[in-house]
């Protein structure tokens, strides 16, 4: 297999074919320059890698394909292998509801997760969210240096709480699900915990889902448990389902986003004094970081019929990678000087979310979590210099883009609350 980033295109009779590899230390390398040079060539291009699939790099193709379920369906199939449809290579474990299934089969899923993770029901969340930060915050900001990337269990610790699992656990998940993304395909690491360390949590949490079923209470566990799929209670197996979504969706997307903003604002000091100096540009800055820095890079899809697309013939079976990051620095997307970061850049339609009926439900949470992480850092630690040079990035970046380490420097503080991790 060719693990090349920027090799030459070759015309076959029917499609343009690359050589590229998302899940390749050429592509992890320089993720942007990579995707760049993809759109340069063929926006829509296949890649011979992990068995061949289409790699969708303009933005035009990405919209289209998300919007259409039937031509681009991200329900599991014997296509690719086993296992989960959204990840090329596919990932060995349990279903994923509603991501897991396309329309109409996802919508009473979807139904539910909508209510659940409601923008209302996120700002009852806001005192958590600020608190845990706080938390974290308090546990290095007294030493006046630390890893920056230990600040990916504020996702973590906060979703694990909310869901009234056991807290004691908040870093096997963290640790597994950032593993997941990250490691080597081949590591003792990622064998680990695709194979026992996911395999054991998902069983903590199908005891806690059986014990809520018995004794329901106020926690979003029960809350789904009290809802009907087609008419028939909600089965603790599909309950699961959600509930392992909902874990594994926010840990990797808000950890990546708020650590390639830190990294990003410690090299440009001058929008960084911006948002210390007016903090009501942070959530427009969130958006912008989000198209930036598309923490969820990319995710797949299985095509459904024959078809013609964007002048490529595409074919049932076929795998297809849609690559948001690469659309979202696609000037075809209206985004002007689209590799420059404007923290009041309006409109902005980037696609790091998704784009259809899979868009992602987590994210008025993804944001609240990044907004509060990075105002936080920037109000108690407003003088903090990265260590460029001893910044460790993901292995493989496929998926999503992050860091093993972020080493900083700061002005010691002082803790703001009484109770510790």
């Amino acid at each position: 297999m060719t693990q090349q980033t920027d090799a030459e295109t070759s015309v076959r009779t029917d499609r343009p074919v690359v050589e590229f590899d998302h899940n390749a230390e050429a592509h992890s390398t320089d993720p942007v320059a990579s995707y760049r040079a993809l759109r340069e060539k063929a926006p829509v291009a296949w890649t011979e890698a992990w068995g061949g699939y289409w790699v969708l790099s303009g933005y035009d193709a990405i919209f289209d394909a998300a919007r259409d379920d039937e031509m681009f369906s991200s329900a599991r199939s014997i296509h690719g292998g086993e296992g989960q449809a959204i990840l090329i290579p596919k990932r060995p474990i349990s279903e994923h509801f509603p991501i897991d299934l396309d329309p109409p089969a996802s919508m009473p899923y979807r139904r539910i997760m909508n209510q659940l993770l409601s923008p209302s029901r996120i700002e009852e969340m806001r005192p958590m969210v600020e608190r845990y930060t706080a938390l974290f915050i308090d546990d290095i900001i007294e030493s006046g240096e630390a890893d920056f990337a230990a600040l990916t269990g504020i996702p973590s610790i906060i979703t694990i709480d909310w869901l009234s699992l056991s807290l004691e656990d908040w870093r096997r998940y963290s640790f597994a699900h950032r593993k997941v993304l990250s490691a080597e395909l081949d590591s003792p690491e990622y064998i680990n915990v695709t194979t026992e360390e996911l395999p054991a949590l998902a069983e903590k949490v199908k005891a806690v889902i059986a014990e809520r079923k018995l004794n329901p209470g106020d926690d979003p566990i029960s809350f789904i448990l009290g809802h009907e799929i087609d008419g028939r209670p909600i089965t603790e197996e599909e309950t699961l389902n959600m509930v392992d979504l909902i874990i594994s969706g926010g840990v990797g997307t808000v950890a990546s986003l708020s650590g390639q903003a830190l990294e990003w604002l410690s090299a440009n000091p001058d929008v960084r004094q911006r948002l210390i100096d007016d903090p009501g540009l942070m959530q427009n800055a969130v958006e912008e970081f989000l198209r930036y820095f598309s923490p969820t890079q990319a995710l797949a899809r299985t095509v459904g019929k024959d078809a013609d697309f964007h002048g490529v013939k595409i074919k049932e079976g076929d795998r297809a990678l849609l690559a948001w990051s690469s659309g979202n620095r696609d000037a075809a997307g209206g985004f002007e000087n689209p590799d420059e970061v404007d923290i009041e850049r309006l409109p902005n339609r980037h696609m790091s979310f998704g784009v259809g009926s899979h868009r992602c439900a987590g994210s008025h949470l993804g944001r609240l979590m990044a907004r509060t992480i990075l105002t936080q850092v920037l109000e108690r630690m407003p003088d903090y210099q990265v260590d460029h040079a001893k910044v460790t990035r993901y292995p493989r970046q496929g998926v999503n883009t992050g860091f093993e380490k972020l080493p900083a420097t700061f002005t010691p503080g002082k803790r703001l609350l009484e109770e510790r991790l």
